[in-house]
């Protein structure tokens, strides 16, 4: 994988969306992986449509608990063991 984007702030989301649709142009395979507030991007249905084209997109199962409660969580559920996981096949590690 090229990049690896990490959302940890509710703000993330919103930054990450205009990075995906640039990897998606430039042909570099990208994955995200949300923890914290950054969760609260999962919500928005833009970013989710781009993330169908991610190598992997993961919602930290326990963020997802604690900021969205039992709301269907849109990416894969994991868990920070996953996130070290990504950053180690990543040739790059963004964070937001």
């Amino acid at each position: 994988m090229d990049i690896v984007f990490l959302v940890s702030t509710a703000e993330g989301g919103k930054f990450l969306l205009p990075l995906v649709q640039s990897c998606r142009r430039a042909g570099c395979t990208f994955g995200a992986f949300f923890t914290h507030e950054g969760v609260l991007g999962l919500k928005d249905p833009a970013l989710n449509r781009a993330l169908e084209h991610a190598a992997r997109s993961v919602a930290c199962e326990e963020s997802w608990h604690r900021f969205c409660g039992e709301a269907l969580c849109p990416a894969e559920r994991g868990s920070q063991t996953v996130n070290s996981a990504m950053m180690g096949e990543a040739r790059r590690v963004v964070s937001l």
